[in-house]
């Protein structure tokens, strides 16, 4: 039986990382989510889910995301939730863990000087917490171990 992951990014840059990591999930079953329906076209070979876009400035579409997020946990029930971020991502890690999957957070390698916000609360949800920049990586956490881009 094949390892699922279902695999969370939000638009731009954390959907583009995503993308590659990609080669890492060889011999999974992988399931996409993004912000973007477009976003579907860059994985046509797996399922792919839309949801709405979340962030500390758009608090309004919290409701309707959290609801997709739930449905797809549920019916996909994968063994790993991967998310490159942001606020989307967090919120799936939140609810994997709920539901007692493993769970990865890989903060934005545009992060440079300090851990996102969303990336430093993702620390409590993580299982494996990782940044893309050594000089970030501490004895308590985040790992390093290499860099998407």
């Amino acid at each position: 039986m094949k390892l699922k992951v279902l695999a969370v990014a939000s638009g731009g840059g954390h959907w583009t990382q995503m993308m590659r990591l990609v080669p890492a999930f060889s011999g999974c079953e992988v399931v996409f989510v993004g912000v973007k329906a477009m976003y579907r076209d860059d994985v046509a070979d797996a399922r792919f889910y839309a949801i709405s876009d979340v962030s500390r400035l758009h608090l309004a579409s919290l409701p309707r995301a959290l609801l997709a997020l739930v449905g797809i946990l549920l019916r996909e029930r994968p063994q790993v939730v991967v998310t490159t971020g942001s606020a989307p991502g967090l919120l799936a890690l939140r609810l994997a863990r709920l539901l007692g999957m493993r769970t990865v957070w890989i903060d934005s390698v545009a992060n440079v000087e300090e851990l996102s916000l969303s990336g430093r609360k993702a620390r409590r949800y993580a299982d494996l917490w990782l940044t893309q920049w050594p000089h970030l990586a501490k004895e308590q956490g985040p790992e390093y171990r290499g860099s998407l881009l």
